[in-house]
């Protein structure tokens, strides 16, 4: 493969095709190069990967992509890498195994890889399948020396060096059999939680509902479990969560919705619900979708202490002031190419295999 710095400038001009297509509007720019080959083909993607998955609509596939636009700049591209040792040592074969919860969620893997000066196998998810060989596609042709070190599959994996496989808690235990003998990373279900104080402002509920509802919180940086002050009052909350009160509009959310509120009714368990989002005392992490879990703390010390113990199990802490490493409200889903999912450094990983 060639030198980092043109593997930079192959990304940043994927950036550049990504960024014709946002929530705002998918316009054409004549400066974007082989635009007359791939754009009106990758609108068509858009829309192949809106019939394949329902919950992958067009504003979310937008958000994805406007996202990664927004990353891939040569500014971002340069810190990242800088932060690491990256050799031009002799590529290896790295193979990935890809979630399809939300839009292109493999892409951070599959960039880090091929940055990192490495070939890459990819595995793909059968819910989110369209848009990453087209990418794949776009790269080659701005970077010719990524052919031949780009593949996908769907067949079993074989011949590679080392692999990133992210799934739930019980594919997690297969991959750490199957690939017990590569250096692997192996990603398990994570979450997202909130700590609210009571002090929060009207915009901080706005920018959660964010937090909240992005890819109808199927994401690992969804939050999907808030942590409150005893006899805390929601009120507030559900005013800031209102924000997305067209998400019922959606079909399969409205079926989610309907189908896990007469669950928990005909449990008989307490709720407090709105007509779109339904907030339940319970101390797990991982909530059904429409349903966000809550829990009550009573004292800051504890709960810090809960969450370092629990940290295998969480993403993101959104909060205001209260602990290490938290994310402000509403920047969930904004991730810096440096904010690593599982908190495992991939370009390390790469370096050593």
């Amino acid at each position: 493969m060639d030198s980092i710095q043109n593997r930079i400038t192959a990304f940043v001009k994927l950036g550049a095709f990504l960024s014709q297509f946002s929530q705002e509007k998918i316009a054409k720019k004549e400066s974007v190069e082989f635009n007359d080959l791939f754009f009106d083909g990758f609108k068509h993607q858009i829309k192949l990967a809106q019939e394949n998955n329902s919950w992958f609509t067009k504003d979310n596939i937008l958000f994805s992509l406007e996202s990664w636009s927004n990353a891939l700049t040569k500014n971002n591209l340069e810190e990242w890498v800088s932060k690491n040792s990256i050799n031009d040592a002799a590529a290896k074969t790295v193979a990935i195994v890809m979630a399809g919860n939300i839009p292109l969620v493999g892409f951070h893997d599959f960039l880090s890889v091929l940055i990192s000066g490495n070939a890459v196998l990819v595995k793909q998810s059968s819910n989110d399948k369209h848009l990453l060989p087209f990418l794949a596609k776009y790269l080659e042709y701005v970077n010719s020396s990524f052919k031949g070190n780009i593949s996908f599959t769907e067949q079993k994996l074989e011949n590679f060096d080392a692999v990133i496989a992210t799934g739930s808690d019980n594919t997690a235990r297969y991959f750490e059999y199957y690939f017990k003998n590569k250096p692997n990373i192996i990603r398990k279900s994570r979450n997202s939680v909130a700590v609210l104080t009571g002090n929060e402002t009207e915009e901080d509920f706005t920018k959660l509902s964010n937090d909240v509802f992005q890819y109808f919180g199927l994401g690992c940086r969804s939050v999907s479990k808030l942590y409150v002050p005893k006899n805390y009052n929601f009120d507030a909350f559900f005013t800031g969560m209102y924000a997305k009160k067209d998400i019922i509009g959606n079909a399969k959310y409205a079926n989610n919705y309907d189908y896990n509120k007469a669950v928990y009714l005909m449990s008989e368990f307490d709720l407090l619900e709105n007509g779109f989002l339904m907030i339940k005392e319970d101390e797990s992490y991982a909530s059904p979708i429409a349903t966000i879990f809550y829990e009550y703390y009573d004292n800051e010390i504890d709960l810090k202490i809960k969450l370092h113990q629990d940290k295998e199990k969480i993403q993101c802490i959104v909060a205001n002031n209260f602990i290490e490493n938290e994310i402000a409200f509403g920047e969930t889903q904004n991730p810096k190419l440096w904010d690593y999912a599982d908190g495992i450094n991939t370009l390390e990983f790469l370096s050593k295999i």
